[in-house]
């Protein structure tokens, strides 16, 4: 889990942000993920690092709840 994600920044239906193990963060907009490989399985959009340099198996990190509810409007 990474606390910097600003979710300001997150497209209106992610819930979730990750990086990849080739280094690259994207929103994903879908619960479902593929632990165990080597990638995240969702629909994704590039996203900022927002200054994550730790291991990629360990940066999923789900929106806060207002924005998993879809409560907050926020992002394009």
């Amino acid at each position: 889990m990474h606390r910097c994600v600003d979710w300001g920044d997150a497209p209106k239906n992610a819930i979730w942000w990750a990086v990849d193990a080739d280094g690259t963060a994207h929103w994903f907009n879908s619960q479902t993920v593929a632990p165990f490989t080597a990638f995240w399985f969702a629909e994704e959009k590039p996203a900022s690092l927002f200054g994550y340099s730790g291991d990629w198996r360990t940066s999923l990190t789900m929106g806060p709840e207002s924005i998993v509810n879809m409560d907050a409007p926020r992002g394009q």
